[in-house]
């Protein structure tokens, strides 16, 4: 029985079709929205950057990440979804951080200061 057999087999079964009926496949599944728009906003001015909001997204991924274990069963899709927005809000706040108090911002003002 070939690998593609046993995968097909395996992701039509009434198992794994009742999982995705269930709210430990769509809750994760359209959370993920969050992550994407945070990976997207890596790459915007730092301006726009809320320190506070930023902290808040990082208390509640950790918050769900640790939900995401301690439900029976475990669902790691959630962990996952909240695993990646955390490393994205991570990255936000130390480009918040660095924006407002790093070395980026003394430059920028000692150049509009010689001018």
């Amino acid at each position: 029985m070939s690998s593609f057999k046993k995968f097909t087999d395996f992701l039509f079964s009434k198992q794994s079709l009742r999982y995705v009926c269930t709210t430990h496949f769509w809750g994760p599944v359209s959370n993920f929205g969050i992550p994407v728009a945070a990976v997207m906003d890596l790459k915007k001015d730092p301006d726009l950057i809320s320190g506070p909001m930023t902290g808040s997204l990082i208390l509640y991924s950790l918050t769900f990440m640790r939900y995401s274990l301690a439900v029976t069963p475990q669902n790691y899709l959630l962990f996952g979804c909240h695993f990646v927005n955390e490393l994205a809000q991570l990255g936000q706040g130390y480009r918040w951080v660095n924006h407002h108090y790093g070395s980026s911002k003394k430059a920028v003002e000692a150049v509009t200061e010689t001018k």
